[in-house]
């Protein structure tokens, strides 16, 4: 199919999927078709209530012959698997971060798409809201000047107290690094390019946790991660640093966001949501401005919305595999630096995402439907 709305089908009727199908539903250029988990049941009640024809397992939905893209929301332990088995199925790919839980999966995963003709996409979009494209458009416009640093930190006392079952999260492929650490380093390389290299230092805060909400509340289980972690990060286009700090070991919720230039410094929102506010402040102001924010802010989605569109136009995704990739080579490398105590080197590289046209909007319809289909397909 080359033409008309994108068919699309979620792997993981878990927590996060709600935020999914909410937008994907909504948007015209999308028709969900199905939804698959290893609890079926779990999938036929989100099916019920988005009103997605089909329901069941991961072999259900990869024969739909009109699904083109799959969205893989499963833990991360699951991503290349699942991923695999779509490729082989002959659909592109949109998973949720990380790409894979260790650098030379996803590498193998990126070649077996390319070697099919077919794109993976990449959680987070968040960097696709009208925050982060609002500072992109700003940077690019000297209102900071030169960039020279930027400063990043992710600061809470961790998601077990309000996820029913938050044990993956401490498990290889999540804590503060691999859960959170995406928003912000995809970010940063949305404004400042490809990371070159890194240094870190991290701990374990405790070995257990609690959990503090659902059915399991009370339910102790164990930390496998440091969730503490701290990072300088070089990039390789631009003459700035960033000085990075990951945390599920602070009593105190903190989140900054700021990118210092030659003539100014630019206060970003939260990279973990889609909109503001947008401050700066220049060397002879007085107190922070307020600068306008132009894009959407209908949440998580508008990757694949994005990813489908540039599909029918013969492009590459804006949240690209290989942008994840990168990503995870440069988490891989935080590390590696903080066990060995030494800078790593960042060897691959990844395109500097272009921002997207101010009047991009999900809710339009901007592609044609194929011949014949009809207006409610």
């Amino acid at each position: 199919m080359t033409t008309g709305p994108v068919g699309v089908a979620i792997v993981g009727a878990g927590v996060i999927s709600r935020q999914y199908l909410r937008n994907l539903t909504a948007f015209p250029d999308l028709r969900v078709l199905g939804i698959a988990d290893l609890d079926t049941a779990r999938a036929q009640a989100a099916a019920a209530e988005y009103g997605v024809p089909v329901a069941g397992d991961l072999a259900t939905v990869l024969a739909l012959p009109e699904v083109e893209i799959v969205v893989n929301l499963t833990v991360p332990g699951a991503h290349v698997a699942v991923a695999t088995a779509a490729l082989a199925a002959g659909k592109h790919v949109y998973g949720e971060k990380p790409l894979a839980l260790d650098p030379a999966e996803g590498e193998k995963l990126l070649a077996d798409a390319a070697s099919r003709g077919l794109w993976v996409g990449c959680a987070p979009d968040t960097f696709l809201g009208a925050g982060i494209q609002s500072a992109m458009r700003a940077i690019e416009s000297g209102a900071i000047g030169t960039p020279v640093a930027a400063t990043t930190a992710m600061l809470n006392f961790g998601p077990e107290r309000w996820h029913p079952s938050p044990e993956f999260l401490f498990q290889p492929g999540a804590g503060p690094l691999h859960d959170m650490g995406p928003y912000y380093l995809t970010s940063l390389v949305a404004l400042l390019g490809p990371v070159s290299r890194v240094a870190a230092r991290a701990r374990r805060g405790r070995t257990e946790r609690v959990i503090g909400s659902g059915p399991k509340a009370g339910t102790r289980f164990p930390v496998e991660i440091p969730t503490h972690v701290a990072a300088l990060v070089d990039f390789a286009t631009a003459e700035a640093s960033a000085a990075s700090t990951f945390s599920f070991d602070s009593a105190l919720p903190r989140t900054q966001f700021e990118v210092t230039g030659t003539e100014g410094t630019l206060s970003l929102p939260d990279p973990n949501t889609f909109t503001g506010p947008l401050r700066v402040r220049g060397a002879a102001d007085q107190e922070w401005r307020l600068l306008p924010i132009t894009g959407t802010d209908m949440g998580r989605g508008i990757g694949v919305l994005e990813m489908a569109r540039a599909l029918r136009a013969g492009q590459p995704p804006r949240a690209s595999g290989t942008l994840a990739q990168h990503v995870l080579d440069t988490m891989t490398a935080i590390e590696h630096s903080a066990a060995h105590g030494e800078f790593r080197t960042v060897t691959s590289r990844c395109p500097r995402p272009v921002a997207l046209p101010e009047d991009w909007d999900p809710l339009a319809a901007t592609l044609l439907r194929p011949s014949g289909a009809p207006a409610s397909a």
